[in-house]
């Protein structure tokens, strides 16, 4: 039995009949981390780590898809990590998901170096006072380099992951020069990469990055992902990524 407390809810995720617990006052996932799911993958007996996991969505939504031996979230505000845990147990994963709480600058002293097969990571896209109202705001803490920035989490993921091992990440386009230059930075080679645009005719919001520990140089660039063929209707990629 899972106890649901003030303003939360639960939502279905269209996947394997897994729900997630969400509390709309504080953060609810969005379409970055849905993608984001869909962009990585995890072979057979991979070990996989989502550093800010929030309320677990990229860890469960890898679960369904992947035939990962094990999955852990690291979130850093206890209590989005609660409802994380929490959604775990409502879909009966405790025995595949851990959600631990704790400082993403902190994980390799908490999991070890090379301790994983695969990291992911939504980060927050902001620099820490751009279009900033409230510092201690659960949803100014995911959108903005508030408790990490950018380089705390590729430090950490290329500590992480053993050799060969590969980092997921999406982002905002803005900041390509800064994720290029500190992946290279940490040994992480950029392997792949997906812009998403809204509709074909305006400008990407988003790109999928896959980095692999050690790699040789060479990069492909997939084709675009458009999210909407007409405002109101997403394109069958999406609905694809979704499961509907």
């Amino acid at each position: 039995m899972v106890t649901l407390k003030e303003n939360e809810r639960i939502d279905d995720l269209q996947r394997n009949h897994y729900r997630i617990i969400q509390d709309p006052g504080r953060f609810c996932f969005g379409m970055d981390a849905v993608l984001l799911s869909g962009f990585a993958f995890a072979k057979e007996g991979d070990r996989v780590l989502d550093l800010g996991t929030g309320t677990g969505i990229i860890p469960i939504l890898m679960e369904a898809k992947t035939d990962a031996a094990h999955l852990t979230g690291l979130e850093i505000q206890a209590d989005s990590a609660d409802m994380a845990r929490r959604s775990v147990r409502l879909n009966h994963l405790e025995e595949k998901i851990e959600i631990i709480t704790g400082d993403i600058k902190e994980a390799v002293s908490l999991f070890g170096a090379a301790s994983f097969d695969v990291v992911t990571c939504n980060p927050p896209y902001m620099t820490e006072h751009h279009g900033l109202t409230n510092a201690r705001a659960p949803k100014a803490i995911a959108r903005h380099e508030l408790l990490c920035t950018l380089e705390d989490v590729i430090s950490q993921a290329a500590k992480l992951l053993r050799p060969g091992g590969n980092f997921f990440m999406v982002h905002r386009p803005f900041r390509l020069v800064d994720i290029f230059v500190l992946l290279r930075s940490y040994h992480l080679e950029p392997k792949r990469m997906k812009m998403v645009y809204p509709f074909v005719d305006k400008e990407p919001n988003m790109v999928l990055i896959q980095a692999n520990r050690g790699g040789k140089a060479r990069i492909t660039v997939e084709k675009p992902l458009i999210v909407y063929q007409k405002p109101g209707m997403y394109t069958e990629e999406i609905y694809d990524i979704y499961g509907y």
